[in-house]
């Protein structure tokens, strides 16, 4: 395999935010605590170190959850060393997509477990644990509900509404045969989709049947995955949950950033509401809003007065879900954790609740930017070679790349600026001709130059024309490679999934993308096959 590092600003696809943040702009400084670098960990743990954690109960939910899968790897060791007060977590987290959905799903966690590695190597008096968490209360199923292989879209109809960790496995049928046909009959394929349906029919809901599959694709590393929607763990947000029913801090803290950040040149991320947590029940997740007799959970008939919402919270911390607003909040009441791994637009809005961390006492982890990735196969390191592309052309927008192609493969020149500037010339010596004559002929003038100076734009553009047409054929190839590796218009990582190269590869795959994957490493990593 070959590596390259790609600076993140000759990535015209990544957001103005996302580049300025992983490149440690000075204008992004003021929200967030730590620099992304191995000696900040000093700091981080020491800070993190002032909280008290309760190690016992999340271990406990751990062990809990493990026991329901087939095979934990090693979790059992894992989980232990999360009992000791020198042992923390590196946090990343995703919804459970479909099957994993986009490729980035796999980066997220290589790049974690690399992290915690390389951690553990740095601070030796310390344990470090990479933690997955599964996003299973959110609702938005639209989002999470299909996958793109091979060109192909493998889509999934539950019937059911509410959580989406809580849904039903049974309706997975037609996706897994969906699945099935698109991976082939090979060898290999049937393992890897033996594999895979063996998680998702082994258990009656979705949100299981992700860990068991997560944690078996990761079973040989120290990776650790976890739904925390667990009602022991929601007990101890309850403090926190009842502020924000009671005296909504939460709104007031966010925008208050977001006014900030768009005054350094930032847009805001996420809609911070007056009350950022769900109502959840079976098949239900709607908002909770106050009205002016108490609290009403959207569209349903659940009304709570005041002392009513705070009786239910504490009986059942387990029914009120945190939204993207909260979300973060509760990840860090529970875990000891350091840092969290996640891409530009979680970032994004992690960076509008420094102060909210601070309002309710907690540590606001270091943030670091995953890993973005690009994987080359062997066939398309051969089409790049027979074009003579290299990979930062790569990342060059489609037209321009072709004009730079066609410029490269002719002899003829098919520029005319020099043509141009003497356009442009004669008419500035004509309209000074004129003005000593009658001044008002000068816009006539000017108005015959712009229709020239477009005739001439548009002879250039016909020279550009006759070249591409000898070149058609490879011209073509560069915008199929171009198309194959930004499906959708998009990059590869938001939209193929990573079945295409588990296929191939086994897990030499995943070893590979943990050895490259270093988040504390700028540089949009490009994988190219040898």
């Amino acid at each position: 395999m070959k590596i390259h590092r790609i600076p993140f600003p000759q990535v015209p696809q990544l957001s103005s935010r996302d580049v300025a943040y992983a490149t440690q702009d000075e204008r992004l400084r003021p929200f967030y605590n730590y620099s992304t670098t191995l000696e900040a960990f000093e700091q981080v743990i020491a800070d993190k170190q002032k909280e008290d954690i309760n190690r016992v109960q999340l271990v406990k939910s751990l062990r809990d959850q493990y026991a329901q899968l087939s095979t934990p790897g090693k979790s059992a060791d894992q989980i232990s060393l999360l009992e000791k007060d020198n042992t923390f977590t590196l946090v990343t987290a995703h919804q459970p997509s479909l099957f994993t959905g986009p490729l980035y799903f796999v980066i997220k966690i290589c790049s974690t477990i690399n992290l915690a590695r390389k951690l553990n190597a740095a601070y030796p008096h310390y344990n470090f644990v990479p933690l997955f968490i599964t996003g299973g209360e959110d609702h938005d199923f639209e989002e999470i509900n299909h996958l793109h292989l091979f060109g192909k879209t493998v889509s999934w109809e539950s019937g059911e509404s509410g959580a989406v960790g809580a849904m039903s496995t049974a309706t997975l049928n037609e996706p897994l045969e969906a699945l099935k046909e698109i991976l082939g009959s090979s060898e290999r394929a049937e393992a890897v989709f033996a594999e895979l349906k063996a998680s998702y029919t082994g258990h009656e809901r979705y949100g299981m049947a992700t860990i068991d599959y997560v944690s078996k694709l990761f079973a040989e590393t120290e990776l650790l995955v976890f739904d925390m929607s667990r009602p022991e763990l929601k007990q101890l947000f309850i403090p926190i949950m009842r502020e924000e029913l009671l005296e909504q801090p939460s709104q007031a803290y966010v925008e208050k950033a977001q006014a900030e950040l768009e005054a350094a040149g930032f847009s805001g991320q996420a809609h911070a509401r007056e009350i950022n947590l769900f109502y959840l029940r079976e098949g239900l997740r709607e908002r909770i809003e106050r009205t002016a007799d108490g609290y009403q959970v959207l569209n349903t008939d659940y009304k709570f007065s005041e002392q009513e919402i705070i009786a239910e919270l504490e009986a059942h911390p387990e029914r009120f879900s945190p939204n993207v607003i909260m979300r973060p909040l509760f990840q860090e009441k529970v875990l000891p954790n350091l840092a969290y791994i996640g891409g530009g637009g979680e970032l994004a809005y992690w960076l509008e609740r420094k102060e909210q961390f601070a309002h309710f006492g907690l540590n606001f982890p270091m943030l670091i930017r995953r890993n973005s990735l690009m994987w080359l196969d062997r066939g398309t390191v051969k089409k790049m070679n027979k074009l003579e592309l290299s990979v930062s052309d790569l990342f060059i927008e489609t037209e321009t790349l072709l004009k730079q192609f066609v410029k490269s493969q002719t002899d003829n020149e098919l520029t005319i600026e020099e043509e141009k500037q003497q356009l442009e010339q004669l008419f500035e010596s004509i309209a000074t001709k004129a003005r000593d004559i009658d001044p008002t002929l000068a816009k006539a003038i000017e108005a015959e130059y712009t229709r020239q100076a477009k005739s001439v734009a548009n002879l250039e553009g016909r020279l550009m024309r006759a070249e591409k047409q000898k070149h058609e054929t490879a011209l073509n190839q560069i915008r199929n490679l171009k198309e194959k590796l930004y499906p959708n218009n998009g990059l590869q990582e938001r939209y193929d999934n990573f079945l295409s190269f588990y296929q191939r590869q086994g897990d030499a795959f995943f070893q590979t993308l943990i050895e490259v994957l270093d988040p504390l490493e700028q540089g949009f990593v490009v994988v190219e096959e040898e």
